[in-house]
């Protein structure tokens, strides 16, 4: 770190490690509220979050597009802290009120894909690319650091608040992560103020994404990747939902049960990223690292469904989610290193927002179809197996595939202008 640094950094660190924080104190009470609005309505509430999205993405951009940053991200953190604040005194009114506990539970859902989004917004906005470089790793480490505080303070604190009184700790959080904010755009170079849009635009309509996705076989078996991936996760989380909801009658109870798979799994996901990601993605290929998680799954629900017994799932979903944080999503985000830019932001956008999302609310309404017809939870695990099944060789093709582009760009690189002009990359 060099000479003048070190401040600006020092916020930096403490805005991520409270955005997190904040966050993880609230995740625990959003799975509570999931199970006090019914499990067996578990899939409205995807529907909803679907919906939301749908509404909240396009307005997002538009706000990002016409707001200055000194204006646009204290009014994000604003609105998070006003809208913990509303919720804690609803549910202090009326505890028992399932449509807030449904409402809540899509306001996280929601919200969450767009804070870290706009942190980093803001944090390449603000350093320049060398000090970029030097300094982003330290400054993650205060999320990472943030990620294991919250749950654990959740652990620690719901048996003796209760719930709702976690929601105000958490607006708390939000409203340093808001001091923090101030700080540094009170210590930002003068002349550096502009939208956080500042990149010259890509061009292209609303519909431009769809195109991609429609003109491209590469793209399509992203979408499918994702989609069985959705899938899977959503198969698990409703299951961990009903045999929660029938094993533990107590809202505090189930609450710091979730708290301590949200620990487990981030300090489970430090572990591996610092000794075993990049190993395993370099010496075994993208096309075995897709695979990884797919095929624990696999063994995880022929388990599952033998024994549908809370101990099974705790084990199940805390490898699920470290898997996916740890191997799962950096292999996927390595597979739209060999796209185009614009492929990069319209395509990846609709991918990460629309089509997880979208699969969410189908893998929902699947959950449901197959509980009304009277599948109990070992039952659906077991028919969860094909659709992992089908998720490894999605990614042990698009594995083969990426190396292919890898290659093609190699070729296309040494062979000189004159052969970029007929890049295949779009295709």
């Amino acid at each position: 770190m060099e000479a003048g640094e070190a401040r600006q950094v020092a916020w930096s660190f403490l805005y991520f490690f409270s955005l997190l924080c904040g966050y993880y104190i609230l995740r625990p009470v959003r799975d509570e509220m999931a199970i006090r609005a019914g499990v067996d309505q578990l899939q409205w509430l995807f529907t909803a979050t679907f919906v939301a999205t749908l509404i909240c993405v396009p307005l997002f951009g538009l706000l990002v597009s016409r707001l200055p940053r000194r204006v646009f991200l204290p009014l994000v953190y604003t609105v998070v802290c006003v809208s913990l604040l509303a919720f804690f005194a609803g549910f202090h009114n009326t505890p028992d009120n399932i449509w807030l506990a449904r409402c809540f539970y899509v306001w996280v859902s929601v919200f969450n894909l767009f804070v870290v989004s706009v942190f980093w917004s803001f944090m390449v906005d603000i350093y320049p690319p060398d000090q970029a470089t030097r300094l982003f790793g330290l400054i993650a480490a205060g999320g990472t650091a943030g990620a294991i505080a919250g749950p654990a303070l959740t652990a620690t604190l719901v048996g003796m608040t209760g719930v709702k009184w976690l929601l105000p700790l958490s607006a708390a959080m939000f409203a340093v992560a808001l001091i923090c904010i101030q700080q540094l755009l009170d210590n930002t170079p003068r002349g550096r103020d502009r939208p956080l849009q500042a990149a010259p635009a890509l061009g292209g309509g609303m519909l431009a994404g769809f195109r991609m996705l429609l003109g491209s076989r590469y793209l399509q078996g992203i979408c499918l990747l994702i989609l069985l991936y959705s899938g899977a996760s959503t198969f698990l989380y409703f299951t961990q939902a009903h045999i929660v909801a029938a094993e533990m009658a107590d809202g505090a109870q189930r609450t710091r049960l979730f708290a301590l798979i949200d620990l487990a799994v981030n300090v489970l996901t430090v572990g591996a990223q610092l000794f075993a990601t990049n190993r395993i993605a370099a010496r075994f290929g993208l096309s075995t690292t897709l695979a990884l998680i797919p095929a624990l799954l696999i063994a995880g629900f022929l388990i599952l469904g033998f024994a549908p017994v809370l101990s099974v799932l705790v084990i199940v979903q805390v490898l699920r989610r470290a898997g996916n944080y740890a191997v799962m999503k950096p292999a996927r985000e390595m597979l739209f290193t060999v796209l185009t830019p614009t492929q990069k932001y319209k395509a990846k956008n609709l991918v990460d927002t629309l089509v997880y999302r979208g699969g969410d609310a189908v893998s929902g309404w699947l959950y449901a179809g197959m509980r009304a017809i009277g599948l109990d939870a070992g039952a659906i695990a077991l028919a969860a197996v094909p659709l992992c099944g089908v998720w490894l060789f999605t990614g042990l093709r698009l594995g083969t595939q990426f190396d292919q582009r890898r290659r093609d760009a190699r070729v296309e690189f040494t062979a000189g202008p004159d052969h970029l002009l007929h890049s295949r990359t779009e295709t």
